[in-house]
């Protein structure tokens, strides 16, 4: 909506919310007469504890991007091999850059803990704005969801796999990991709920640790090959342009169907937004968070991953191997000793990720309740008071994980099919919110520091939702060609399942009483942001 037209919904919601809103001891200063309001038009419950470094921490640990790509490179190396790995990754980043920008904009806009959940309910007028916001919201915690039980298995192995590289003769089983991630698991989901206050220091760390941890990694990985006794490294032709398709598919196809792993290591790019009621002058900082997040997160994945394939001397072995960074990172050393120590910083960073992931699902999905968008959603939307955090929220995110780590045990082709889903339903809820502002001429929004300029916004916001629609159709595809049972790719099926899902909610519950967010940007009750 235009901008005299926000100012009046603001004007009209200040009024609403001064009689009916609860008030709150949080984010008071002296001489305050009423409860703040936030740009999300809810009082202002969650201490502003977050400096601009300790989010970008989160951004960080919780895009992950160098030790995420070094725990899943199985998945890319086999489209195309170490060329496809490096090219495959700057192909998706460059489109991930745009969707980044995007989001950007709307966060500076309207920095609300609902994040894209908010965007998408008000960008596209009040006729389509509940009902595309809800499907939005509900897609974007599944996408958490289904994150944190994908990085709670990565942790599990690495852990399991430290072990095991410094035993030869242990049989690592799917068991083994599970009780890793069901132990991890509640004990992040704990530390979120009973250490709030410790989360920025937290995370200030992990910022400083993913860059430390990076440095010294590929330090090793490119010294040590090189040295007397060693296989020494890998043929330039073996990384940049012995091209390997095994697949089926052909050349172009599997090219595209190789950027999803990129895609599940570069694409977490909301976290950030689900902290903006929690930092001074969100509409500057959170964009400026998710800046650092990508920057930071390409030059540090792209730069390990040729130093690792450039490490490789035995290329079989990979395909061998339950874990093959942690044979890569043998390989490298020539040592299993040197293999576990470089496996441990990725167990530490991965173990911040996951912390990360309870911070944002619990944030996420209570943003959800307090415009009664979930079941029960007094109780889900309830903070609690001495421990400053969504505690039930953050709990029942953990319960849905533990239950995602049962089916791992069970079938790991199963549980594969579900956290398979992270970048479809990721897509779906930032689709959401950037079509609805291309189509609608970028003018439903207030905006804020961060605006791409003119002709530019169109061409951003286009290639966005041009990588964000065609693209995850690529990923549904079979890995490879004939496929069976066991290697079908089940993600559109559990996509659409969980659609359907959220679909019956709201057609049976949600869509009679649910009124969604409606402020569409600009502080409210004369709150600054920094304050």
């Amino acid at each position: 909506m235009a901008e005299s037209s926000a100012a009046k919904s603001s004007s009209k919601l200040d009024a609403e919310t001064n009689a009916t809103a609860p008030s709150s001891h949080h984010d008071k200063q002296d001489g305050d007469v009423a409860p703040a309001v936030n740009a999300s038009g809810h009082t202002q419950e969650l201490n502003r504890n977050f400096s601009l470094l300790s989010l970008a921490g989160i951004g960080l640990i919780v895009g992950n991007v160098w030790p995420g790509v070094g725990g899943s490179i199985l998945v890319s190396i086999f489209n195309g091999g170490p060329p496809g790995v490096l090219y495959e990754f700057l192909a998706v980043s460059v489109f991930y850059w745009n969707v980044a920008a995007s989001l950007c904009e709307l966060a500076s806009a309207i920095p609300s803990s609902a994040g894209v959940y908010h965007w998408a309910s008000v960008i596209p007028g009040q006729r389509w704005g509940r009902s595309i916001g809800f499907f939005a919201g509900w897609w974007n915690y599944l996408a958490w969801v289904m994150g944190a039980a994908s990085m709670s298995a990565i942790f599990g192995n690495t852990v399991v796999q430290m072990y095991a590289v410094t035993h030869p003769d242990f049989v690592a089983e799917a068991w083994h990991v599970f009780v890793v991630y069901v132990l991890f698991t509640w004990v992040a989901c704990a530390s979120v709920c009973l250490a709030n206050r410790a989360m920025p220091v937290l995370n200030d760390f992990g910022a400083f640790a993913i860059v430390i941890f990076f440095i010294i990694t590929i330090v090793v990985v490119a010294v040590v090959p090189g040295l007397d006794g060693n296989a020494g490294h890998a043929s330039n032709a073996f990384v940049w342009s012995e091209w390997v398709n095994s697949l089926g598919y052909p050349d172009g196809f599997v090219f595209v169907m190789g950027m999803l792993n990129g895609a599940y290591c570069v694409g977490p790019l909301d976290a950030v937004t689900h902290m903006a009621e929690e930092i001074p002058n969100p509409e500057r900082n959170v964009p400026i968070a998710l800046m650092l997040q990508v920057v930071i997160g390409f030059i540090t994945g792209f730069s390990f991953l040729v130093t690792i394939l450039y490490s490789i001397n035995d290329y079989d072995a990979l395909f061998t191997s339950s874990y093959p960074i942690a044979e890569i990172y043998r390989q490298a050393t020539g040592s299993r000793s040197g293999a576990a120590g470089l496996l441990a910083m990725i167990m530490i960073l991965i173990g911040l990720t996951v912390v990360g992931l309870y911070i944002t699902c619990g944030r996420t999905l209570w943003a959800l309740a307090r415009d009664g968008a979930t079941p029960f959603p007094k109780r889900l939307s309830h903070v609690n008071e001495k421990l400053e955090v969504p505690v039930l929220t953050t709990i029942i995110s953990a319960v849905l994980v533990t239950i995602l780590g049962a089916i791992y045990v069970g079938s790991t082709t199963a549980f594969n099919a579900f956290v398979g889903t992270f970048t479809l339903l990721s897509s779906s809820s930032y689709v959401a919110c950037i079509l609805p502002h291309l189509l609608t001429g970028r003018k439903n929004i207030t905006y804020g520091p961060f605006r791409l300029p003119g002709i530019v916004g169109y061409i951003v916001n286009g290639i966005s939702c041009a990588y964000l629609i065609v693209w995850p159709i690529m990923y549904c595809f079979p890995f490879s060609l004939p496929t069976s049972a066991q290697s079908m790719n089940y993600a559109s099926l559990i996509w659409g399942g969980l659609t359907i899902f959220v679909a019956l909610f709201w057609f049976f519950k949600a869509r009679k009483g649910y009124q969604g967010p409606i402020t569409s940007g600009g502080a409210l009750f004369g709150v600054e942001f920094g304050s």
